[in-house]
């Protein structure tokens, strides 16, 4: 793949509130059932205490996106944007319904190998990076790995690993900032530096939560376009979550949240 700092921006896409988009004339993914997905939510309520007091977050999702999907979701603040995407994850489990990956269920799965899930099939991106202040951006994208082959194997491997983290780096336009660490780094290079972290193991969906949110303008739609190159190139499912309709409109179709529950 060439580098994404070299590719020509894609033509922004003027999507109305909630209209589905159908690419390649494929069937828009609210016509997917669950089981079908690539990945689904099925009756999801989440609530959360304080105290003795419940707090209701998500009060009965249904949510279905087909492969090779960039589906935004928008919401307010307190709407459970959030929520989902880390129950989509398996970062956090539902307290009742089902979240499905290519039809079978993963939030009830042990959690060593919904870790293993993580770490090789999905790829998260946060607001704020969660990059390890003391390793450099080579690092950072090299963690993954660690994680994933343990000691022993990592370093038997550990020029394959390099290579691809190094490639990835390149991709995301920091193939010059390979040994500079977070503190080194502004915010949009740390969120490039995140982006090819997620990228490393491999997976087929990306789950990106408020990805431009800690960005300026410029810099979020620059973020906003590798994303999206990843998606038409790689054909790689990304589901997004934003309060910013400007970026969500970039996306082939948007979901709103409203007081936990799916606008229709």
């Amino acid at each position: 793949m060439s580098s994404v700092s070299q590719t020509e921006s894609l033509p922004r896409r003027a999507t109305p509130r909630l209209q589905v988009v159908a690419r390649d004339g494929q069937p828009p993914a609210d016509g997917v059932d669950a089981k079908s997905a690539h990945v689904a939510a099925v009756g999801l309520h989440k609530s959360y205490y304080k105290g003795s007091i419940q707090i209701p977050v998500l009060r009965g999702v249904d949510l279905a996106v087909r492969e090779g999907e960039f589906l935004a979701i928008i919401g307010s603040s307190g709407s459970g944007k959030s929520t989902l995407l880390h129950l989509l994850g398996t970062l956090d489990q539902p307290d009742q319904g089902e979240v499905l990956m290519a039809g079978k269920r993963i939030d009830n799965l042990p959690a060593r190998r919904r870790d293993t899930l993580r770490n090789t099939q999905i790829g998260l991106i946060f607001q704020f990076y969660h990059l390890l202040p003391e390793m450099t951006a080579l690092e950072n994208v090299l963690s993954p790995r660690m994680i994933a082959d343990g000691v022993f194997k990592y370093w038997a491997r550990r020029r394959e690993h390099e290579a691809e983290a190094k490639r990835l780096l390149d991709m995301v336009g920091l193939g010059h900032r390979l040994k500079h660490k977070p503190r080194e780094l502004s915010g949009g290079e740390m969120q490039r530096a995140a982006i090819a972290r997620a990228l490393v193991s491999g997976p087929r969906i990306l789950l990106a939560d408020e990805p431009t949110g800690n960005l300026d303008q410029a810099t979020g739609q620059e973020i906003l376009n590798i994303l999206r190159d990843l998606n038409v190139r790689e054909k790689l499912t990304v589901v997004m979550v934003t309060h910013d309709l400007a970026i969500a409109e970039q996306a082939d179709r948007i979901v709103r949240l409203v007081q936990g529950r799916v606008e229709q």
